[in-house]
């Protein structure tokens, strides 16, 4: 059985006790202008964002702030905020998939039929109809929080378009995190054509976390263009609030080791961590049942695991220069993207114009560096050669969306 019976079918087996809605609240006064969906509880243990949410649209709805366009904020795994679990089958933020939205484009449950299934299909649906009303450009932030202590920070798919948005919140901007995992959320919103991005305030429980994402909402609102920056409520409040939770971090982080687990490696973290905290080559990380896991170089930890869930056991970055940011927005605005075929053992993708092959036998200096200045993060290895993508809307979004 498939497509809407199929649906109906498991939300009538799922239904339980689950008093919440999917909608926190809208806020609009009917003006033209950008949309900002914001999504709270993608993760049922991350409950912070919600209220962070309420609180601003309780000051929108009190006050009758000007606003253009309009704001919206959902909650995301509804089951799994009822039940206060990360997840109750399958990890939320990691069902994004081309294939699984495929599929939900022809309205069936990709995949198993499992709570998170159903909870994909309602979320889907009503992003989907948010954005079909759309009178100007969309952006979406997902608002999260970390097992371990951590000073808040920006991730988004590395656009130009995505870039700008991030930097108006004035936090540490996080690279190449996208690239290491797959079937987010944010990173089908930005293949659509839209602006995306994670906003990660703080620990679970800590009640500093609420804050800061209210203060990230703000400053949301403002740089999206729904609000002027007289219109919003003590703005360098929010703003000094932002910046001074994240001082003494680098501007840029890159990601460049992600280590996965699966439940069956039974993985333990060492305790202490905090995100961004520098690591030393030979440091002891963690154990799992194969091994104890060592530090490979000099770098900085990057989310640690210290919750029962997940299939990221940690993460490690390096800083980045802010001026290689700058270079790299000029090579891209310049489109020197289009003359990369010419370089020795380097081709385009026949089949896809924002993808090149690279013979690594014969292009074997900087190669990737190169690539990723210019946008081309998505990494795949095929028959030897090394596959490498960009983002198709890096600097301006799809005419219909302009």
């Amino acid at each position: 059985m498939n497509g809407i019976a199929e649906i109906e079918e498991l939300r009538s087996e799922l239904a339980g006790e689950m008093n919440l809605n999917r909608v926190i609240g809208k806020y609009s006064q009917d003006r033209p202008g950008p949309t900002l969906i914001c999504i709270g509880g993608m993760h049922g243990n991350e409950p912070a964002g919600v209220t962070a949410l309420q609180r601003v649209l309780d000051y929108l709805h009190a006050s009758g702030a000007e606003l253009a366009g309009q704001f919206v904020a959902l909650r995301g795994n509804l089951r799994a905020l009822a039940q206060k679990k990360r997840y109750i089958e399958t990890d939320f933020n990691r069902m994004w998939t081309p294939e699984r939205m495929a599929r939900l484009r022809s309205d069936e449950i990709a995949g198993a039929q499992n709570a998170e299934s159903l909870e994909q299909f309602e979320l889907f649906r009503e992003i989907d109809s948010i954005l079909a009303e759309t009178r100007g450009p969309a952006y979406l932030i997902d608002l999260h929080t970390t097992s371990a202590p951590s000073q808040p920070f920006a991730i988004f798919g590395d656009t130009i378009r995505n870039r700008r948005f991030a930097k108006k919140l004035g936090v540490p901007l996080i690279l190449g995190l996208e690239e290491a995992i797959a079937g987010t959320l944010m990173e089908d919103i930005t293949n659509q054509g839209h602006v995306a991005l994670a906003f990660e305030s703080g620990q679970h429980d800590d009640p500093r976390s609420i804050e800061l994402h209210e203060s990230a909402i703000w400053l949301a609102l403002e740089g999206a263009g729904c609000m002027s920056r007289r219109d919003v409520p003590n703005i360098e409040v929010h703003r000094k609030h932002l910046s001074g939770a994240a001082q003494n971090l680098p501007e840029v982080l890159e990601v460049c080791y992600r280590h996965a687990i699966k439940p069956t490696d039974h993985f333990n973290m060492m305790p202490g961590f905090v995100n961004f905290q520098q690591v030393y080559e030979g440091q002891l990380l963690a154990r799992d049942r194969h091994d104890w896991i060592w530090a490979p170089k000099n770098l900085n930890i990057f989310m640690p695991l210290y919750q029962g869930l997940g299939d990221d056991g940690f993460f490690l970055a390096r800083p980045v220069h802010t001026f290689w940011l700058k270079v790299s927005a000029a090579l891209r605005y310049l489109r020197v993207d289009r003359i990369l075929h010419s370089l020795p053992g380097v081709r385009r993708h026949p089949k896809d114009a924002f993808t090149y092959i690279v013979d690594t036998r014969i292009a074997r200096w900087l190669v990737v560096e190169i690539f990723h200045l210019l946008g081309f993060r998505k990494e795949r290895t095929e028959n030897g050669s090394l596959i490498l993508s960009k983002r198709r809307y890096d600097l301006s979004p799809p005419k219909k969306h302009r």
